[in-house]
């Protein structure tokens, strides 16, 4: 698959997902619809629908946003470093998309690399497992858990 940020994308953004993404805006802590979710699939740019991250890396940090301990693809996910709020953090952005994630942190959970992604439920459209083959995801389903 091809992915890229166009124009058509940036118009199909809400006004919420296009201050966070365009404008390196953040949601309010516990309001983003993917929080909570833990059906298995993958999380992709709603910009560019790159993949971004998966459902066997998400847990619970109880910060209030998504959280992951690593990107499905590496390279998808690019850090930038982010001095605002008078504080020095590590920015990460999507490849294609260079769609606003959030940020990562070093405090993630230590036996699984000591990382996490605090990402935005408005910068992610999420694909559940059983959709990803009629979407062109299908490569990734070894990515994801299996479906109880």
């Amino acid at each position: 698959m091809k992915y890229a940020k166009s124009d058509e994308a940036i118009s199909k953004l809400s006004p919420e997902q296009y201050r966070v993404t365009q404008e390196s805006g953040t949601e309010r802590a516990f309001t983003g619809p993917l929080n909570d979710n833990k059906e298995p699939g993958i999380y992709v740019d709603i910009v560019s629908g790159e993949p971004l991250f998966a459902s066997s890396d998400k847990y619970d940090a109880g910060c209030g946003w998504p959280s992951f301990t690593k990107p499905i693809v590496t390279e998808h996910v690019t850090e930038h470093t982010d001095d605002t709020l008078g504080m020095v953090r590590t920015e990460v952005r999507s490849l294609h998309g260079d769609s606003h994630l959030g940020h990562v942190f070093p405090d993630g959970p230590a036996d699984r690399g000591g990382l996490r992604y605090c990402i935005n439920s408005a910068s992610l459209r999420f694909i559940h497992r059983d959709n990803m083959v009629a979407e062109g995801y299908g490569d990734l389903l070894n990515q994801v858990e299996e479906v109880e």
